[in-house]
C-alpha cells in the first residue's frame, strides 16, 4: 500500500536515497521503494523513469536495478561517477517535466479500433503525452508479450488495453494486469479481480443499449419479428444479444422460431450455407427484420438477399452493428454506431486522472458511453 508523498523530502534527496538502496541490494521493487521512502508508487515510477533516462539505473519488471559503474548520491541530486578530467553528464528535465508515456494495446489496427486510437491520440496531444501503440490480434499470449515489452523497454507510465478476458490465458492476463506496477484502464472490456470481484477501471460502449435501440427502431416501423445474427468469438456479441433479448421481451415480440444465431464470420467457408439457413428461417417464421453484428456480415447478407430475389428493406429490413462500412452497402445500412472516438478520449482521461491522483484510496471508475443509431435506407415501415 502506498502513501502520500512525504512533505519534507526533496526530490533530489529521495532519488539519492533510491540509488543508495539499489547500490546495497542490486534490485528493488517499486512497492518496496515506495514503503521505505514514504512516497506513492507513482512517484517512485517517475523517479525510476528519470534516473533510467540519465543512465543511472535501468528499469526492470516491477522495479529497478543498478548497472554500470558505481553511482554516488549527492545532496543536490544523483550523478554518475565521472572519470578524472571529464565533465559530468548534463542533467535532463525533472521528473515533473518528463513527458508521460502511455502504452496502448488493441486487438485490431484496421477495424473498429482506429477511431478509438484517434480519440486516445487527440486526448494525449492535449495532455502532452506520448502514445506507444501495439496490436494484440485477439490472442491473450500475444497481448501479454506486447504489454511486458512495453513495461520493460518503453518505460510506460500507464496502460490502455483491450485484453482478451476469456479462457485460462485471458483470466491469467487479467490477473497480470491487476498486479502491474502502473495504472491500467481497460477499453471496451470490463473485468473483476480478487475474492470480492473488485472492478478494474474501464471505459466501454453500452452495447446492450445499442442493440435495444435498434429493436425499438424496427418495432416503431411496424416489424413484429426481429431476429439477431452475431459472429462466434466476438467479445461484443454477448452484450448485443442481451440488449436484443431484453428489448424483445419488453416489447412482447414473439421469439419462438425467430432467428437467434451465433454463426461463423463471412470469411469462413461455411458462410454461404449459413446465409441461406438464416434467410430460410426468416421466411419460415415470418421474421421481417434482422440485427446483424457486424458490418461485413450484414453487407454479405444483403447481397445474398438480392441474389435470392428478396428486397431490402421491403421484404427484410437489416440493421448492422458497428457502422464501420455500413454506409457503403447498397442500399446503405441503418446501423448502430458505438462511440469509438469518445471511448478513446474517455479512456485516456481516466488514466490521466489516475496518474495525477496520488491517493491510493481513489475508487475504481467504470465509464459507460451510449452508442447512436444512424438511420439509412435498409430499414422501412411495414405499413
Amino acid at each position: 500500500m502506498t502513501v502520500p508523498d512525504s512533505p519534507g523530502q526533496l526530490p533530489d534527496e529521495r532519488r539519492a536515497q533510491m540509488v543508495e538502496l539499489l547500490r546495497r541490494r542490486g534490485v528493488v521493487r517499486v512497492h518496496e521503494l515506495a514503503a521505505e521512502l514514504d512516497v506513492s508508487a507513482i512517484t517512485i515510477r517517475r523517479d525510476i523513469a528519470l534516473l533510467s533516462s540519465q543512465g543511472v539505473i535501468r528499469r526492470v519488471r516491477g522495479g529497478a536495478a543498478l548497472h554500470g559503474r558505481p553511482l554516488a548520491p549527492t545532496l543536490t541530486g544523483v550523478e554518475t561517477e565521472a572519470r578524472a578530467g571529464e565533465e559530468p553528464p548534463p542533467q535532463p528535465a525533472s521528473a515533473e517535466e518528463r513527458q508521460v508515456t502511455i502504452g496502448m494495446v488493441v486487438p485490431s489496427l484496421t477495424y473498429y479500433y482506429p477511431d478509438v486510437i484517434k480519440g486516445v491520440r487527440e486526448a494525449a496531444a492535449e495532455y502532452g503525452a506520448r502514445i506507444v501503440l501495439r496490436g494484440g490480434g485477439y490472442q491473450a499470449a500475444d497481448e501479454r508479450r506486447q504489454l511486458s515489452r512495453m513495461l520493460e523497454t518503453a518505460g510506460v507510465d500507464g496502460l490502455l488495453v483491450t485484453p482478451t478476458t476469456t479462457g485460462e490465458e485471458g483470466e491469467a492476463l487479467v490477473r497480470w494486469l491487476q498486479d502491474a506496477d502502473v495504472p491500467v484502464v481497460l477499453i471496451e472490456r470490463a473485468a473483476t479481480v480478487g475474492p470480492y470481484h473488485e472492478a478494474m477501471e474501464s471505459v466501454v460502449s453500452d452495447h446492450a443499449f445499442g442493440a435495444a435501440m435498434a429493436v425499438r427502431h424496427l418495432v416503431a416501423l411496424g416489424h413484429q419479428r426481429v431476429g439477431l445474427i452475431t459472429t462466434q468469438q466476438s467479445p461484443t456479441a454477448p452484450h448485443v444479444r442481451r440488449g436484443w433479448r431484453q428489448a424483445c421481451e419488453e416489447l412482447a415480440l414473439r421469439l419462438d422460431g425467430t432467428p437467434d444465431m451465433s454463426t461463423v464470420d463471412q470469411l469462413h467457408p461455411d458462410w454461404p450455407a449459413t446465409l441461406d439457413r438464416v434467410l430460410d428461417e426468416c421466411l419460415a417464421s415470418g421474421t421481417t427484420a434482422l440485427l446483424v453484428h457486424s458490418d461485413p456480415e450484414a453487407i454479405s447478407l444483403v447481397e445474398r438477399c438480392q441474389e435470392r430475389g428478396l428486397r431490402v428493406p421491403r421484404d427484410l429490413a437489416v440493421v448492422a452493428y458497428d457502422d464501420e462500412v455500413a454506409e457503403l452497402c447498397d442500399p446503405p445500412l441503418t446501423a448502430v454506431r458505438p462511440p469509438k472516438t469518445a471511448i478513446g478520449q474517455a479512456a485516456f482521461a481516466l488514466l490521466a486522472a489516475r496518474l495525477a491522483d496520488e491517493d491510493p484510496q481513489r475508487p475504481a471508475h467504470r465509464v459507460v458511453i451510449e452508442p447512436r443509431l444512424i438511420v439509412r435506407a435498409s430499414s422501412s415501415s411495414r405499413a
